[in-house]
């Protein structure tokens, strides 16, 4: 088998594939101290005949396992090729930054733009004001479609826009609408990195633990008057592109 380990900010994602590149496994676990002890046990009594790792933590799983390493950009363009050869844009939303892959229509990349400068451009601020406003994440998710003002959240700094949130339930503004303020922030950085390759991408495709909250989806595609396609896994897109990678390393010796 043919392992990718994608070591997030906030949660490590596990891809096994075969010979005939199907996925036999896979496993999403947070990212906490000792990740590559964690990554250890979940694969010691499996077959590993070959493991690429990639994220913010890939050297270490380098160190402990004597593995491959490949870039994010790299793995989540392979891992977006996998599930749907006509897309051409990747719009990926993880915990710790956020980033827009052009894509080469071969299952590389040609040009990216990434954010990890700071939180409120991530899935991060998106927890830390679900938490601040007392609500988990799947009914903050959706909560926003039921807004009646489009409130807006104008601070491009983490601590700054929670602040903004705070002022806004002081107002007693309703949950929906600070909801819509949230996602309609974060909405439009992403945007603003991805209309640089519009309107040459035809066929979008958002991935990361992002790709599962369904109104930031319906407003990146308000935005950028595109429809987004959102695959099975979005979370694992980065594992599956490691795995592949390493498939890839096995066929050439």
């Amino acid at each position: 088998m043919y392992w990718g380990v994608d070591v997030g900010s906030t949660y490590t994602k596990i891809t096994g594939i075969d010979e005939n590149e199907e996925i036999i496994d896979e496993a999403v676990i947070p990212t906490i101290i000792n990740q590559d002890e964690i990554v250890y046990e979940y694969l010691k009594d499996k077959d590993v005949q070959m493991m690429v790792a990639t994220g913010y933590g890939r050297y270490m799983i380098e160190k402990k396992f004597s593995c491959p390493v490949i870039s994010e950009i790299k793995a989540h363009a392979k891992g977006a090729y996998f599930f749907d050869k006509e897309v051409d844009l990747v719009i990926d939303l993880g915990g710790q930054d956020s980033k827009v892959i052009k894509l080469d229509g071969s299952g590389g990349f040609v040009d990216f733009r990434m954010n990890d400068k700071c939180a409120a451009g991530t899935g991060k601020f998106l927890e830390i004001a679900a938490t601040r406003m007392g609500l988990k994440m799947e009914e903050f998710a959706s909560l926003g479609f039921d807004a009646d003002k489009e409130l807006t959240i104008s601070s491009m700094c983490a601590v700054f826009a929670e602040s903004e949130v705070i002022s806004l339930m002081a107002k007693k503004e309703s949950a929906p609408n600070i909801c819509y303020g949230i996602h309609d922030s974060i909405a439009s950085r992403l945007s603003s990195m991805a209309k640089r390759f519009l309107p040459k991408s035809n066929s979008i495709l958002f991935s990361g633990g992002g790709a599962l909250n369904p109104f930031l989806k319906h407003l990146l595609e308000k935005r950028l008057e595109k429809s987004i396609k959102v695959s099975n896994r979005p979370q694992l897109m980065g594992s599956i592109g490691a795995a592949l990678a390493g498939y890839e390393i096995c066929q050439e010796i």
